[in-house]
């Protein structure tokens, strides 16, 4: 047998995007999303990671987390895992530190398949060649006329079966706009809307019922996810046909444990920047698959595109606008949706994404930030 493939380096950057115009959600607004880039080098190779997160985390990922795998054996990525989850104890290992064990763990996963030269999906195990995407994006900033250019566009130009609106921010426009989605995507497609916690269970559930009469499929996240209770009310209590969806901000198996065990949602949502990447996000579909309710990835499409296809369960991507955008800018090799699906390139090694350093240099975020 092979000697094992040591780390030798482990390297992390910020680097921080403008959006296109101004967004908001239910419950916050931006004006630019920051992405953590991680690069592992072993056996002359170097895998890739990333997570959208604060700039601050690549500190920790070059101060704590890279001394905490330095040394070991690339082909052992879960290896990795356990060692990291267990050096950030004591500073716990939700929140910024979940983010940052995802992205060293997703290079982790891409380096070995890149020693083995082979796509990702391959050294998992592939369980289907393509996976379908729901555009995401209709941000309660948007005009109208802003929220039926892309959704319609979304269905027309990429062929998306379902899409996705942000609603929250005024509960009593909400029904308004969700009129001008409708109207943009026609029968095409089915719109799902997202709340991102800005209701309380009762208003959810009043608005539910509202939301059915306008064939609205899904409803995620109606009250904040730390609410298990509220989500299973409103999940109880929603018209037949309307899905309820939520889990983004899991960022351990432990927590998508509870959140199946109390019946709060009819679709799990988890994603694999923030859920402890490759490692993380495999154990959250093998929990979905044992409790018979379908996962769905959130947001990052480039980087959960392998990971999807081999994932048991898995109903779909979100192709969230944010997200799309800054993968095309920063990376060769994001994918391009075909029929409302996207494919991995089995014709390149590892996650398939190269790093375009020139084209990212403008957006680095300065060390004495």
């Amino acid at each position: 047998m092979k000697a094992k493939i040591p780390i030798r380096n482990v390297r992390a950057e910020a680097f921080t995007v403008p959006t296109d115009r101004p967004e908001a959600d239910g419950t916050i607004a931006w004006n630019s999303t920051t992405l953590v880039l991680v690069e592992v080098e072993g056996g002359g190779k170097v895998g890739l990671g990333y997570t959208y997160s604060g700039a601050c985390i690549a500190g920790l990922i070059r101060e704590k987390l890279a001394a905490t795998i330095t040394g070991k054996d690339a082909m052992a990525p879960q290896a990795c895992f356990v060692a990291m989850q267990r050096a950030v104890r004591n500073l716990g290992r939700e929140g910024l530190a979940a983010t940052a064990i995802s992205a060293v763990d997703i290079a982790l996963h891409d380096l070995k398949a890149r020693l083995l030269d082979l796509p990702l999906v391959v050294v998992l195990g592939a369980r289907r060649a393509s996976i379908p995407i729901y555009g995401s994006g209709g941000f309660t900033t948007y005009s109208d006329s802003e929220l039926e250019e892309q959704l319609g566009g979304w269905v027309v130009r990429q062929g998306c079966a379902f899409v996705k609106m942000k609603i929250g921010s005024q509960p009593e426009r909400d029904p308004h706009r969700v009129a001008v989605a409708k109207r943009a995507i026609g029968e095409h497609a089915s719109l799902f809307v997202d709340a991102n916690g800005a209701y309380g269970p009762k208003q959810a559930v009043q608005m539910a019922n509202t939301f059915a009469q306008q064939d609205v499929a899904w409803f995620e996240e109606p009250v904040s996810s730390d609410d298990l209770q509220g989500l299973a009310t409103v999940r109880r209590h929603a018209p037949a046909g309307m899905e309820v969806a939520a889990g983004e901000y899991a960022y351990t198996s432990d927590y998508v444990r509870t959140m199946l065990e109390a019946g709060a949602v009819d679709v799990q949502q988890a994603d694999a920047t923030r859920c402890g990447g490759v490692t993380g996000f495999l154990q959250i579909g093998a929990l979905c698959d044992a409790f018979h309710v379908d996962l769905s990835g959130h947001c990052a499409p480039a980087l959960h595109l392998q990971i999807a296809c081999a994932t048991p369960r898995i109903r779909h991507l979100e192709w969230f606008h944010d997200h799309v955008r800054i993968e095309r800018m920063l990376f060769d090799g994001a994918p391009q949706p075909r029929n409302g699906q996207i494919a991995p390139d089995l014709a390149a090694p590892g996650n398939g994404l190269v790093f375009k350093r020139a084209d990212a240099a403008v957006y680095a975020v300065s060390e004495a930030a």
